[in-house]
């Protein structure tokens, strides 16, 4: 019996604090007195999708047999992401093919939410896999659509924080959905994660979360849908070095 496993991620960057109406940006700014701490805030805009915008979708598409013969199987359907190009016009989608085998498809952040959600429709039984995607990706991918006028295809926020179906969060099965900040269920990032089970870190080539709004200004779209791809693979294989342990 086939199945499908669609791991992603998101990259997001905040929105122009000038297209804010004057009282949002008097909210945010309320009780900031430095200028160290306007920029935080404005920084942390990124971090909801109410200040906030997506500028890359990295996602994989692997198909998952099991048969008498050759056991367990996990192929690579496709590999590729959605990437926000603020130059190209509202109805236009330009496709690229990668040397390695990745397409990507650069069009506005309504556009790469719509084909995100078609994606999804397509694959309508996959299961997807993400790292703190709960708390995350999925209510972001969800309210940017809403806000956009996207319909979803799917509630990738389907269930309670405890048991949801389609979705397997890596980090609620590393800390058995009781995060804490001390003791045996410690919540980690990502990165520590990954070196920790022998993965190689998708910040090893010097980009991370922290400087992607940095090559966004600077029109260097690839390089963080390359970063954006290389989180994507550390998810996967993350999920296969610990399914056999903690998916009994």
């Amino acid at each position: 019996m086939k199945k499908y496993f669609i791991p992603f991620d998101i990259e997001t960057i905040p929105l122009p604090f000038e297209q804010l109406d004057e009282s949002q940006q008097e909210y945010l700014l309320r009780g900031a007195n430095t200028l160290d701490e306007i920029d935080r805030r404005k920084r942390e805009m990124a971090l909801s999708p109410m200040t906030g915008q997506i500028i890359t979708i990295g996602l994989k598409v692997i198909e998952h047999e099991i048969d008498k013969i050759n056991g367990e199987t996990y192929s690579l359907i496709s590999s590729g992401a959605l990437v926000f190009d603020p130059n190209i016009a509202t109805d236009k989608e330009i496709t690229q093919k990668k040397e390695n085998g990745d397409v990507y498809f650069y069009a506005n952040e309504a556009r790469i939410l719509l084909m995100f959600w078609e994606i999804l429709k397509k694959y309508k039984t996959s299961t997807l896999i993400s790292f703190n995607g709960r708390n995350f990706d999925a209510p972001f991918l969800l309210l940017r659509s809403a806000l956009l006028n996207v319909i979803p295809s799917r509630n990738i926020m389907q269930g309670t924080k405890y048991n949801y179906p389609d979705h397997i969060d890596l980090l609620d099965e590393l800390t058995f959905h009781n995060p804490s900040t001390f003791g045996a269920t410690r919540r980690f990032n990502f990165n520590f994660y990954s070196i920790s089970f022998g993965i190689e870190s998708p910040k090893s080539q010097g980009i991370d979360g922290a400087n992607v709004h940095e090559y966004f200004l600077s029109k260097e779209y690839d390089t963080i849908a390359q970063y954006c791809l290389r989180d994507v693979e550390a998810t996967w294989q993350l999920f296969l070095r610990i399914k056999d342990f903690l998916f009994l």
